[in-house]
């Protein structure tokens, strides 16, 4: 008998799950990405999704219902469900109320899980830590593997705080906690993440795997030919953008954590050197606040009426995937100030598309940006610094130019398909390494 499991031991090594439970918690990846919570995260979410669907492995992502009337569920694409668990009011939650919503959460994912067969999924993926929570107690009910991944962390975003931001609560880094040590497998997107993972969560390197996060090339690519490649003077005319005009952008959530505030403060500086730059200077702020039951900026609105820059300053609500890229093709350069980035999946998406990125030096963000090649790194915040980089890039059009084809070469080296395979692999070892990896086949996780 022992030879035969030690058998059906190697065979699961190499054995992909046929049918895997996402959970995220807090954002759905049916939302649009840079308003109330959606970010970097439901793109991930979305993409790792469908690529792993067209290699196989079926996916069934759990959120919570933001919205009466929501179906529960949707399909997302081929071999991609998205259900809706109904946990708490639907809308005017807060992220932070979220943790007294988990048990309800859990009871919708139970119930769920409860209407199949024994052993309908081979294999649990939670996203941040809210998620790690419901399934640590998913997977030890029936009987399978967690693997998880963090997105941020409590720990690091502490050591790094923005100005006006605040610090995550004991909580949270007791909850993080517990889900390393609940974890099978911990996916971290870069050696920084995994080290972080270590460092402040005494994780198992054993159990930590990196895999770099993708960007969808069919959408992110430089101007040509196709429905997507609108060249920059032609996204710069559908935008109502100046031809002429240098366009440092923002995009993504307005929040502390992303800094937009210092890139305002960088533009002040930079007019007060140049003042002649303001006749062909844009900033666009593409993105919503952070939270719920907020419509516009104003904070940052603000901001840019007493820096006396408001006159070049456009701000423009979050927009969809292409619609996106067309202000990446558009843009001189994205502008990322990040307090900290897991990765920093913007900033891919840009270079894809042939857009140089200024940003901080933190997290992720040194592996997404080679600086000096395909973008600018600065070290620190101090807006001064950041007014240094973008007068660089106005006063040399062709230190932009040759950025932006290196950026594009740079970002097409890190394509979903290679993601999903390589979170695919994970899963396979998971599997493998689980102490019940066989028994889930041979005995209800019910019984």
């Amino acid at each position: 008998m022992s030879h035969h499991l030690s058998r059906l031991r190697a065979l699961a090594r190499h054995r992909r799950p046929r049918r895997v439970a996402m959970l995220s918690v807090h954002t759905s990846p049916l939302h649009q990405p840079g308003t109330g919570d959606a970010g970097g995260m439901n793109v991930y979410i979305v993409e790792l999704a469908r690529r792993l669907a067209e290699i196989g492995v079926e996916v069934e992502v759990f959120t919570r219902a933001t919205t009466a009337g929501l179906p529960p569920v949707v399909e997302l694409a081929p071999g991609v469900l998205v259900r809706h668990v109904d946990a708490g009011p639907y809308e005017g939650l807060a992220k932070e109320d979220l943790p007294a919503q988990l048990c309800a959460f859990t009871h919708g994912v139970m119930q769920a899980e409860a209407g199949h067969r024994p052993g309908f999924y081979d294999l649990v993926h939670s996203h941040y830590w809210l998620s790690g929570q419901v399934g640590w107690l998913a997977a030890e009910r029936w009987g399978v593997p967690l693997v998880h991944a963090m997105h941020t962390m409590a720990k690091v975003k502490n050591a790094a705080l923005a100005t006006g931001d605040s610090a995550e609560p004991p909580a949270r880094v007791i909850g993080e906690s517990q889900v390393v040590r609940a974890a099978e497998r911990l996916i971290a997107n870069t050696d920084d993440e995994a080290h972080d993972l270590i460092h402040h969560y005494d994780a198992d390197p054993a159990r930590v795997a990196i895999v770099r996060p993708g960007v969808n090339l069919d959408v992110f690519r430089p101007g040509g030919p196709g429905r997507h490649g609108d060249s920059r003077a032609r996204a710069r005319a559908a935008l109502g953008l100046p031809q002429g005009a240098f366009v440092p952008l923002f995009a993504g959530r307005i929040q502390p954590l992303k800094a937009p505030d210092v890139l305002l403060h960088a533009v002040a500086l930079l007019l007060e050197r140049e003042p002649a730059l303001r006749e062909r200077l844009v900033v666009p702020v593409v993105g919503g606040p952070s939270g719920s039951g907020l419509a516009r900026p104003a904070a940052l609105q603000k901001l840019a009426a007493k820096l006396g820059i408001s006159d070049v300053v456009r701000f423009t609500p979050p927009v969809a995937q292409e619609a996106l890229a067309r202000w990446f093709r558009a843009a001189s350069v994205l502008v990322m100030p990040s307090y900290s980035e897991s990765f920093g999946l913007v900033a891919l998406e840009a270079q894809a598309c042939g857009t140089p990125v200024v940003a901080a030096a933190v997290g992720g963000l040194p592996v997404a940006v080679r600086d000096g090649v395909t973008g600018l790194l600065v070290d620190g915040h101090d807006p001064a610094d950041f007014a240094g980089a973008l007068g660089r890039l106005a006063a040399d059009t062709a230190l932009a130019g040759r950025m932006g084809t290196a950026a594009a070469g740079h970002a097409a080296g890190f394509g979903w398909d290679a993601a999903a395979r390589a979170t695919a692999d994970v899963y396979a070892a998971a599997i493998a390494g689980y102490p019940h990896a066989v028994e889930p086949r041979l005995r209800s996780p019910h019984g």
